[in-house]
């Protein structure tokens, strides 16, 4: 098991447990190259500004030169993100991002004149020429998507304006990275011995799990506690980024970020007010769980650094080859070539970075689109979270997989809200044959508090923050005041409702929880958590049970990319989404693990 206490250097971490960005850009020279490459396609894109509707063939030339340098674009992005994101004190990996950012700038700018201009052609005469011209076949989603957003799609120049814009509005979400990635500093957690162990992002989630309650201590007060002596310089970051939003918001003609947010990914807002909505009305299930868990440790207050701590002495020690294993076999039942390409990637490609080392970027992500790898970033810690965690990022992977091996470039790029229904797949149905696999008692009492703690992440966390975001969104949107007490204020209150009264908590320290995700930098993304963990566990049990032709429906969704409407994608495989039924059965899914935790103590 990695030892939490010492962090390595960078240099220091064995290839085996790096990606391979090689299969990208063997140097970054050659990286280099490629920018200049996109540069110089940029002129021969903006040559085709006026001209698309000279006639079908003109389109073919453009969309084929756009879609070669959109690919390029994409493994520009990739290679420059990635390799700042495992080492945040690495200089020439952070001037590279600089670079691809302003790059980035240059070719929105460039092609912002795409849309508007299909949209000036009439829809009438896309469809005509989709209908008659074989090689536009495949446009037909794209221009139904481009018409039900052509009210909001603005002039040539406001796009050019909002495609330069993107360069100076990364600089919030930059910020908040760099600050919590590289600057921030953590006073060690102590041990009930007196021993130091370092805090840091890629060790926070270990130490909280340790039985150790002093070390949990500790180490999430002084987490949160880093984060509160800057809670004015955070405050200041995430109201930018939220006024950026309402500025979007506004320049697209929108009632609200909210509207914005959701038009631009097709979904409607019932999908996040049933989010909300089922969500209260459940938080009566998270207080039984919180009683449940306080008994089973014994303790006679439960503390917000109780919520991972182990319940038995016994802790599965999963080494990373091992967890691959684990996870194929709970895949099985989608057959032999899903698992081959997901056992290849993980032990042949390295598609994974999994070490744990200084200046690497907190949590895990799957990376990767169209020509790409489907690249992980992860921090693994030879336990059963790090197997979840693995399992969940590989729900990502593959689905990128098997959308590049069947979409053009203008489908690859899928929205959270299908994606997080993927990835929540993969960690259901690996629960699931653990649950079969190891009947003891002890490693019943280790997966479910694994699902527990993948669950609490999903359907209690994120949801509390989906209405912080939203009312933060909608103070700034009507001119309310919006400050680091008032944030701290709100989010405490929020947590207070969740906790139900049976958690012992402090205000400052809880209230600073949003400081803590950068997934409030992605405007409304959190809500999408709740709706992906609840298809997820729709969609596994009709392939667990093997029903004839489920599991084929469910590789059907992950073809699909965004070639068709995340909702219809999502129904395709077997489950609506614009219903609250799914968010209530994943709750139900939640309490019989309560029973099942309480049975078992």
């Amino acid at each position: 098991m990695t030892d939490t206490s010492v962090l390595p250097h960078r240099r220091a971490v064995p290839l085996e447990q790096t990606w391979n960005l090689e299969r990208l850009f063997p140097t970054p020279a050659d990286w280099s190259a490629a920018c200049r490459e996109l540069d110089q396609m940029l002129p021969r894109l903006a040559a085709y500004q006026g001209r698309l509707s000279e006639s079908p063939q003109t389109l073919i030339e453009f969309l084929d030169l756009y879609q070669h340098a959109g690919a390029l674009r994409v493994k520009i992005w990739i290679y420059a993100e990635n390799a700042s994101n495992v080492d945040k004190t690495d200089q020439a990996a952070a001037a590279r991002v600089g670079q691809r950012e302003s790059l980035e700038a240059k070719y929105q700018a460039t092609i912002a004149f795409f849309k508007p201009e299909l949209i000036d052609m009439s829809f009438e005469l896309l469809h005509q020429w989709i209908r008659t011209t074989p090689e536009l076949a495949f446009l037909a989603h794209f221009i139904d998507q481009l018409e039900a957003l052509a009210s909001h799609i603005r002039s040539d120049e406001v796009e050019q304006v909002l495609g330069l814009v993107s360069d100076p509005f990364s600089g919030a979400a930059r910020t908040y990275e760099m600050l919590n990635s590289a600057d921030l500093t953590f006073k060690p957690a102590i041990s009930s011995r007196g021993d130091q162990l370092e805090v840091g992002q890629a060790s926070i989630f270990s130490l909280t799990c340790l039985p150790d309650r002093e070390v949990r201590r500790t180490a999430w007060e002084n987490y949160a506690d880093a984060y509160l002596s800057f809670k004015n310089t955070y405050t200041a970051i995430l109201t930018t980024s939220m006024r950026q939003d309402v500025f979007k918001m506004r320049a697209r003609g929108y009632n609200s970020s909210l509207e914005a947010a959701l038009s631009a990914s097709h979904i409607p807002e019932e999908v996040f007010r049933n989010v909300l909505s089922v969500f209260q009305a459940n938080l009566p299930v998270w207080h039984r769980y919180w009683r449940v868990r306080r008994r089973a440790l014994g303790y006679r207050n439960l503390h917000v650094y109780d919520v991972e701590s182990p319940l038995t002495e016994f802790k599965p020690v999963v080494p990373y080859r091992q967890a691959v294993d684990w996870i194929c076999a709970g895949m099985a039942p989608l057959g032999k070539e899903y698992v081959n390409i997901l056992r290849r990637g993980c032990l042949e490609e390295r598609w994974v970075d999994w070490s744990q080392n200084k200046g690497k970027l907190e949590g895990a992500y799957s990376s990767g689109i169209y020509g790409t790898d489907p690249y992980i970033l992860m921090s693994y810690a030879d336990d059963l979270s790090s197997v979840s965690t693995l399992a969940h990022e590989l729900g990502h992977s593959m689905h990128t997989y098997h959308t590049q091996t069947n979409q053009p470039l203008i489908y690859c790029e899928y929205g959270s809200f299908v994606a997080e229904v993927a990835s929540n797949f993969n960690q259901a149905m690996v629960r699931d044959y653990l649950f079969r696999a190891h009947p003891e008692r002890d490693f019943q009492i280790a997966v479910i508090e694994e699902a527990m703690s993948n669950i609490h992440r999903y359907f209690f966390l994120m949801p509390t923050l989906a209405r912080f975001e939203l009312e933060m969104h909608t103070r700034l949107e009507q001119g309310e005041p919006v400050n680091a007490s008032i944030m701290i204020d709100r989010m405490a209150d929020l947590f207070e409702e969740g906790y139900g009264g049976e958690m012992m908590i402090d205000r400052d320290l809880i209230g600073i929880t949003w400081a803590q995700f950068p997934h409030l930098y992605m405007n409304f993304y959190v809500f999408q958590c709740a709706t992906g963990i609840a298809a997820a566990h729709a969609l596994a049990k009709p392939i667990l049970a093997g029903e004839p032709g489920a599991a084929e429906r469910y590789l059907d969704f992950l073809r699909a990319g965004d070639s068709l409407y995340p909702l219809d994608a999502l129904r395709l495989a077997g489950v609506d989404l614009s219903r609250p039924e799914p968010i209530e059965q994943g709750f139900a899914y939640l309490s019989s693990l309560v029973d099942r935790l309480d049975q078992l103590f």
